[in-house]
């Protein structure tokens, strides 16, 4: 500011007294607006990434809320499965001995035995596929909610970036404010 001062020393006393004021006066108000500038946009920031802190904590538990509901859901599913395979092995033992206790002999029993067994095998079968099926699918899943998580934690990264990329540099609000005081004086200058 004093500089201002300083280059307006030379001019005529009367009128470069109240040009020097004015510029010293507009360069002080354009640095103070400078700086309010820069602290409104760190303040800014500041609260993009107190938000961000929240929404990020709330992505994590919605995240471990999904992620406990299809890990009950996959174990309530082999409970079932589990339950019905032994059911249908409870069923099967019961047909080969109704067939052992009905006394007959020869190759009959014996196919009979074993087409009980091949229709229990397969049931077992089908249900261990399902159950490979519902694994696969519970795995998809889980990499889904990861990566919903991910997508919602780079979102905030994001807008938090560009929160602190709108803050101006020192250099920059320097520069603005030396930019202003030349215009300025070379506007009263010009006048004089």
């Amino acid at each position: 500011m004093c500089v201002g001062a300083a280059l307006f020393g030379t001019a005529k006393i009367g009128a470069g007294i109240s040009a020097a004021t004015a510029f010293n006066i507009g360069l002080g108000l354009t640095a103070a607006n400078a700086f309010v500038g820069r602290a409104a946009a760190r303040s800014q920031a500041e609260q993009t990434y107190q938000s961000a802190l929240i929404e990020n904590k709330s992505a994590e538990d919605a995240k471990r809320l999904k992620q406990q509901a299809l890990e009950e859901r996959q174990s309530e599913e082999a409970k079932s499965a589990a339950q019905d395979m032994f059911a249908k092995n409870i069923e099967a033992l019961q047909a080969s001995r109704a067939i052992i206790a009905s006394e007959r002999a020869g190759t009959t029993i014996g196919l009979l035995l074993m087409d009980t067994e091949r229709q229990a095998a397969n049931y077992r079968e089908s249900v261990n596929q399902t159950l490979e099926s519902a694994r696969r699918q519970h795995l998809r899943s889980i990499q889904a909610t990861e990566s919903e998580f991910e997508n919602r934690r780079n979102v905030l990264q994001s807008n938090i970036n560009q929160a602190y990329n709108q803050i101006p540099s020192l250099g920059q609000t320097l520069l603005g404010i030396a930019s202003s005081g030349l215009q300025s004086y070379v506007g009263i200058a010009s006048g004089l």
